[in-house]
């Protein structure tokens, strides 16, 4: 028998708190694999990178930024791009540029698949899967694929991004 899910009103989500932070999707809470070194080394280095062409870049650097996709789900990217140029939010509602999400053991392909489908009907061009052990992914018309180009302008900015650059940056 399939276990009761609870229903958690859109309201009470934003004004709970969850330790790790806690992504909301249609009423129900859902934890994030999160902790783990490998992961956090790869957050740390896009986010090195990204934070050395912010001001050139016209980009905002941002770990773990809720990004409101609709108004029912709010998703949690390990790494989160924004446009310089527009308003700061507390909780994202505008398209980023970019979202980056770095696979953990604990991930499974239906969750990522389904976050980056989320990610692509809200709007945002460049959602890219990286994973420490392996290649990176940019997830594109519902599919996830290999990267064509390890290095390539990140559209809607002038940032950059270079995965051999950012593994050079790994700790």
């Amino acid at each position: 028998m399939a276990a009761a899910t609870t229903f958690v009103p859109v309201e009470e989500y934003l004004r709970s708190s969850f330790e790790p932070d806690a992504e909301y999707v249609d009423g129900q809470i859902q934890e994030r694999a999160v902790g783990e070194n490998v992961h956090s080394a790869g957050q740390g280095a896009l986010c090195a990178w990204f934070q050395q062409q912010a001001k050139e870049g016209q980009i905002r650097v941002r770990p773990e930024l809720s990004v409101q996709v609709t108004p029912t789900c709010f998703l949690i990217p390990d790494v989160t791009l924004l446009d310089r140029n527009s308003p700061i939010e507390q909780i994202v509602t505008r398209p980023p540029i970019a979202v980056f999400e770095i696979l953990s053991p604990a991930d499974t392909l239906k969750r990522v698949m389904t976050k980056c489908g989320q990610y692509e009907r809200m709007g945002i061009r460049t959602i890219l899967v990286i994973d420490p052990d392996g290649p990176g992914y940019q997830y594109v018309a519902g599919r996830i694929e290999p990267l064509e180009s390890r290095a390539f302008d990140l559209p809607g900015s002038t940032a950059r991004f270079d995965l051999d650059e950012i593994e050079k940056l790994l700790d």
